[in-house]
């Protein structure tokens, strides 16, 4: 018998989750069926785009994910806090950009002048939101319905794409998040589907080493497909690692950046029973397959965040003018 979510998630325990969802029977998220000889790769994209851009729109942060052939995973750390500096016009924009809100809501947002009664209205569907911006099961509400709309739409079909509501798995502590994180990004190793982890397309350990997510791209596609109704937020890097542990407060993975490389890099390499692929003993170490060194790297980790101000804070005030 299942439980219900609220069971399963809890912020006070661990705010950290590996998530999964799988298609069912052999219904295809991505990949190449060679059954029929139809290619489903264009999907990988758009996926990993609203995987990456409801992040920005919930308080939830990405670890880790992968968009592998007939599922995905995902690793998510829980942020209720942010959403406690939100005013109410921050929190009808995030919620719009997906939905078009209640009609008091677009009659507010239009410049309408309200009544007391409807500003309560207003006031009242505003603190709705702000919960459900801060909640997983909305979040994957989000992203697993939109996927299966336009999949069966594609696929010309109706009916179940997913096999069941998305599994959630708590991570208690560091190792279990740091192990859930390598077990993620080593997913197109160990299915054979890419040599190394910095070549293994649309997964956080290619993004974090190589950034190539555009920003002004994935809003264009994402409203194209009726996604998106506006976003005008900045971008959400991927959860940083912090390093060493510090007196000050840390919201990132208490873990270095290198040393997780070189421990994914060490995991690659071990075979696994029932997995096809793994890291060749022939390659190098993760830092010199990359070119750079020690030094270097650490300079270009710290300027990662600097790489998605594709969206200022400044362009979004001056977008909010505009409209």
């Amino acid at each position: 018998m299942t439980r219900p979510r609220d069971q399963l998630v809890s912020v006070t325990d661990t705010p950290y989750y590996h998530i999964v969802s799988r298609c069912v029977r052999r219904t295809f998220l991505c990949g190449y069926d060679r059954q029929t000889g139809k290619s489903y790769e264009h999907r990988r994209q758009w996926i990993e785009e609203r995987i990456r851009l409801l992040s920005s729109v919930f308080t939830i942060d990405l670890c880790a994910y992968a968009v592998m052939s007939n599922h995905y995973h995902l690793v998510i750390k829980l942020c209720p806090e942010q959403a406690e500096d939100w005013g109410r016009d921050e929190i009808l924009e995030r919620w719009c950009s997906l939905f078009k809100g209640s009609r008091l809501v677009q009659r507010y947002l239009a410049g309408e002048r309200l009544g007391e009664a409807e500003d309560n209205a207003v006031e009242e569907a505003v603190q709705v939101y702000r919960k459900r911006l801060c909640s997983l099961s909305w979040f994957m509400k989000c992203l697993n319905e939109s996927i299966a709309r336009d999949a069966n739409r594609e696929d010309a079909c109706t009916g179940h794409f997913w096999e069941s509501r998305f599994k959630s798995q708590a991570l208690l502590t560091e190792q279990a998040l740091l192990s859930c994180m390598a077990y993620v990004d080593l997913n197109p190793v160990r299915a054979a589907m890419a040599e190394t982890p910095e070549t293994s397309d649309h997964t956080s350990i290619k993004e974090r080493l190589t950034p190539t997510f555009n920003l002004r791209e994935a809003i264009h596609t994402q409203s194209q497909q009726g996604f998106l109704n506006q976003f005008n937020l900045p971008l959400k890097p991927l959860l940083h690692f912090e390093g060493n542990e510090t007196n000050t407060p840390q919201r990132g993975v208490l873990f270095s950046l290198m040393d997780y490389l070189s421990l994914v890099d060490y995991t690659g390499r071990c075979l696994r029973p029932g997995k096809r692929g793994h890291i060749p003993d022939t390659q190098p170490p993760i830092l010199n397959r990359l070119g750079i060194t020690a030094s270097d790297w650490l300079t270009q980790a710290t300027e990662f965040e600097a790489r998605y101000g594709e969206i200022t804070r400044g362009q979004r005030d001056q977008r909010r003018k505009a409209a």
